[in-house]
């Protein structure tokens, strides 16, 4: 059956920030955090996504986000939000829900949600993870976040979201772009909270675009990103693989790749975004 209250266990960063709770009229509302942005007081999408997430497992009678696709309409603010959830077709294995993400000026993100409870077992075949350094030989974001350029703003997500890079994709964040859109960090949430399957819906957004790869350093805004989270993660450090095919016509699209601490494909997701200028 649906949750009641999904700010029960709001004991991590993560929780408060992506916390929806039922208003005495039985509406959903939360309180968008700012400091999950991206800079310029811009939230990261992911963040957002989650929230959806929570929105939609809190009127599901299944646990876990499968397959969420969403469009961003605009930029919401940081602040009061309020959600709906139109419910679609059910069953005993998954549901469907419409979810609406608005705040004071209007709808901002639709999510149209699949729900369904997830386990951890083994994949019957899967494609290897990348072979990458360990985690103590990846160049911390946040560590290092002195080396910003004066007057750029560190991102609040960056703060979050311990993020480290694998120096072979990292090249950019000293002057040396690869010229190849590709990135690959390790994740973890900075107060060492768990992954779980609402937490790799950010993760999905996680990483600075993949642009930045080919020198180009602007914001890349989100205009629709599709997540498939496909196993419960196992504890630990999740290693994120951005790519993209194409980068023309001010558009650039990105697919993710998430691996979890013991190998295991957890998530994988596609946006497509505006390229930066």
């Amino acid at each position: 059956m649906p949750q009641d209250d999904a700010t029960t266990a709001a004991t991590t960063a993560f929780d408060a920030a992506t916390a929806v709770r039922r208003t005495d009229g039985g509406g959903l509302v939360a309180e968008l955090d700012p400091g999950w942005d991206v800079g310029g007081g811009i939230l990261n999408g992911g963040y957002l996504l989650s929230v959806a997430g929570r929105a939609a497992v809190l009127e599901s009678p299944h646990a876990h986000p499968v397959a969420l696709s969403a469009s961003y309409l605009r930029a919401p603010a940081a602040g009061p939000a309020t959600l709906t959830v139109e419910p679609g077709p059910a069953g005993r294995t998954l549901a469907h829900s419409l979810v609406t993400l608005s705040d004071g000026g209007g709808p901002a993100l639709t999510v149209q949600a699949t729900t369904a409870t997830l386990t951890s077992a083994p994949s019957e075949y899967g494609r290897p993870m990348p072979d990458v350094p360990p985690v103590e030989e990846c160049f911390s974001v946040s560590e290092h976040r002195d080396l910003a350029p004066p007057g750029v703003q560190v991102p609040g997500l960056s703060l979050q979201v311990d993020t480290r890079l694998d120096m072979a994709t990292a090249g950019w964040a000293f002057g040396q772009p690869s010229g190849e859109p590709v990135l690959r960090a390790w994740l973890r949430f900075a107060d060492g909270r768990e992954p779980d399957p609402l937490a790799l819906l950010t993760f999905a957004d996680a990483l600075p675009p993949t642009s930045f790869s080919m020198g180009n350093m602007g914001w890349a805004p989100t205009v629709q990103l599709q997540v498939l989270v496909r196993a419960l993660p196992a504890p630990g450090w999740c290693l994120v693989e951005a790519r993209s095919s194409e980068i023309s016509g001010g558009w650039v699209d990105e697919d993710y790749r998430i691996w979890d601490s013991t190998g295991r494909l957890v998530a994988q997701s596609r946006q497509l975004a505006r390229a930066p200028r």
